[in-house]
């Protein structure tokens, strides 16, 4: 039997951070999945993708990468790019390059359309479950908070945040 005295116990404030991380992580993404679904019709992950896409300059990512970026495995993100290239906001193109032959998803007009249409609520329910209720410091604070804890488990996502 494991001696639990030598386990890393958290101290009574980091349990309390942890706490609300936890419920932060369960009360704001059911909500601003809820906002996109009610006002675009997508969900926060479909969002994230043609978000994500909208973003670069060619409008262009690699499935490996969008699904890192977009917090899904390629199972999943798969089948969301299949229900968005229904809609004629994503198309899938095989291309080689140095790496290899690799598929890419590419943000159609139509999708930009559907981004700039849906981003206005988005920002909204944003500015009203986090910005609206923190001050300029916290903003800074999270950001900062934010930046070291991707960067901690995924470099390569916290580098697609650089300036």
């Amino acid at each position: 039997m494991t001696d639990r005295t030598d386990e890393p116990w958290l101290s009574d404030d980091e349990r309390h951070a942890w706490m609300a991380l936890n419920a932060m992580f369960a009360v704001l993404p059911p909500a601003i999945d809820a906002q996109l679904k009610r006002d675009s019709g997508i969900n926060f992950f479909e969002y994230q993708i043609l978000s994500w896409l909208s973003m670069t300059p060619d409008r262009i990512v690699r499935m490996g990468m969008l699904a890192h970026l977009a917090g899904g495995s390629l199972s999943r993100l798969s089948h969301a790019v299949t229900r968005l290239e229904r809609q004629g906001w994503v198309t899938r193109r095989t291309t080689d390059s140095p790496e290899g032959r690799c598929v890419q998803a590419a943000l159609t007009d139509a999708g930009m359309a559907m981004v700039v249409a849906a981003a206005p609520g988005h920002v909204r329910e944003a500015r009203r479950l986090i910005f609206d209720v923190l001050t300029p410091e916290q903003v800074g604070q999270l950001e900062q908070i934010g930046r070291q804890l991707v960067e901690a488990e995924s470099p390569q996502t916290a580098a697609c945040f650089q300036d």
